[in-house]
């Protein structure tokens, strides 16, 4: 038997090395509480289909309210909101919740510290010795300004792989992070190179794990009503 269950409303089902991460808010009687994010215990943590399947087969998906069997919380590093969970156990489905209920789980924080920048990106990474474990890993915040641009970021460097990041401004900053959200990288991917306006979305941004000293800041779901 799992030793606990935790039920959050999932805010992000992003891509992942072979798997996906997933992550989301508990539910609680009040609304919903703290950040959560399901690992396995594989070297990369990530949750493969098998593991997040529900019993008739389906995939979660960024809305849904699931119950997950839990082993034990597993914090990493700044990544504080991870717990392992019970492999040997479906993942079970309550409920779908509405775009109005995601949207009074917004987080009130900025997006760490904007201190540094990948070649292609705008303020989208964190100096792994500036990552602060207080701080957690997972924002939701609330966008009216996204554009999602597509291009051969790589094409200089004889990477014809064609890239998909989104644009934003937020507390007054801006923003252009790559978007891990599997369904709005296909959409995207799927149209013609260059800038397409959004405009208003929730955007889930996780922190992802340390590479070559940085930790990047990634839009791991676009959430936007009736979709």
């Amino acid at each position: 038997m799992p030793n606990y269950e935790s039920t959050i409303i999932c805010l992000a089902n992003s891509r992942k090395t072979s798997g996906r991460c997933i992550a989301g808010k508990e539910i609680t009687g009040a609304g919903t509480g703290n950040w959560i994010r399901p690992i396995s215990s594989r070297q990369s943590h990530e949750i493969s289909f098998d593991d997040r399947r529900y019993q008739d087969g389906n995939d979660v998906r960024v809305l849904d309210v699931v119950t997950i069997p839990m082993m034990e919380p597993r914090p990493h590093a700044f990544q504080t909101e991870n717990h392992l969970i019970d492999a040997e156990y479906y993942w079970r489905l309550q409920r779908r919740a509405s775009y109005a209920e995601a949207r009074a789980a917004l987080d009130n924080l900025p997006l760490w510290t904007n201190r540094s920048s990948s070649y292609n990106g705008t303020n989208d990474r964190v100096a792994e010795d500036e990552a602060d474990p207080a701080g957690g890993s997972l924002r939701l915040i609330e966008v009216n300004d996204l554009e999602v641009r597509v291009s051969v970021e790589g094409a200089a460097f004889g990477n014809g792989k064609r890239r998909v990041r989104g644009y934003f401004t937020y507390r007054q900053a801006p923003y252009l992070l790559s978007i891990t959200d599997p369904r709005y990288e296909a959409r995207y991917l799927a149209l013609p190179d260059g800038r397409h306006q959004i405009g208003q979305a929730l955007l889930c941004i996780s922190l992802g794990e340390p590479y070559q000293g940085h930790a990047y800041k990634l839009i791991a779901a676009v959430i936007r009503p009736n979709e």
